[in-house]
């Protein structure tokens, strides 16, 4: 089933991770077929980061993991939600989620 999901170009597919307790999302990366079975076989999340074009296992430096409980696919098999449970804040600032600025009305202005 993994091979038949919708890969970008690059062999890429966005991965929302989100909070398996509170539902709040806590980041957007990008898997590739390696990075999901690694994520599925080991439990704890694995993505693929475009910019250094490698495998990175989230935590590895900061030890803030995510510790996977749920994959699913979306319908149309090419976008992966990950719930599960952060061991610390996810943002490389700190911050508890990567969604933390609010864009308003006056930000379009």
């Amino acid at each position: 089933m993994i091979k038949d999901l919708k890969y970008n170009e690059q062999g890429l597919i966005p991965a929302i991770a989100q909070d398996a307790d509170t539902g709040e999302v806590l980041m957007l990366a990008y898997v590739n077929e390696e990075a999901l079975r690694l994520t599925i076989s080991s439990g704890e999340a694995w993505f693929y980061s475009r910019s250094r074009q490698e495998l990175w296992h989230k935590g590895a430096t900061s030890g803030n993991i995510i510790k996977v409980q749920e994959v699913w696919l979306d319908c149309d098999g090419d976008t992966i939600l990950m719930k599960g449970k952060p061991a610390g804040p996810v943002c490389h600032t700190g911050n508890k989620t990567c969604f933390f600025q609010q864009l308003t009305r006056k930000d379009i202005e």
